[in-house]
């Protein structure tokens, strides 16, 4: 698992913490996905697609294997005819819960105060 995450990251280009963090969790859909497994619960593929409806199959799928590869996301396959594959978060995954509600309360208040100052919000359920 280590080294697939040294595969994957570069660490000769990472010389702090930030830089390893945005690593991780960096990109368009990892932080999406990480909010509905923490605030959630446990999700399945099918579920997951339909609450992020602008991600594609195959994005889905690569982001939450390097979720997985990053022990921030577990994936438990079930034995069953059809197979029911569930995606839970770790206590790694658990540890960005708060991180992740300080960033929507964030983009909340910029978002009324700067972006959408005379304009109604994005739809987003609250906390």
């Amino acid at each position: 698992m280590v080294n697939e995450i040294k595969d994957r990251i570069d660490l000769t280009k990472i010389n702090c913490e930030k830089e390893l963090t945005l690593a991780v969790i960096g990109g368009k859909w990892k932080l999406i996905i990480l909010w509905h497994l923490g605030l959630e619960g446990t999700k399945r593929f099918s579920e997951l697609k339909k609450l992020i409806p602008h991600i594609t199959q195959k994005m889905l799928t690569n982001q939450l294997r390097e979720l997985e590869e990053d022990q921030l996301v577990s994936r438990k396959v079930y034995p069953e005819v059809p197979p029911r594959v569930e995606y839970t978060l770790t206590a790694h995954g658990e540890s960005l819960v708060p991180v992740l509600k300080m960033m929507y309360n964030w983009g909340k208040d910029y978002g009324e105060q700067v972006v959408w100052k005379n304009e109604p919000a994005c739809r987003e359920t609250a906390l």
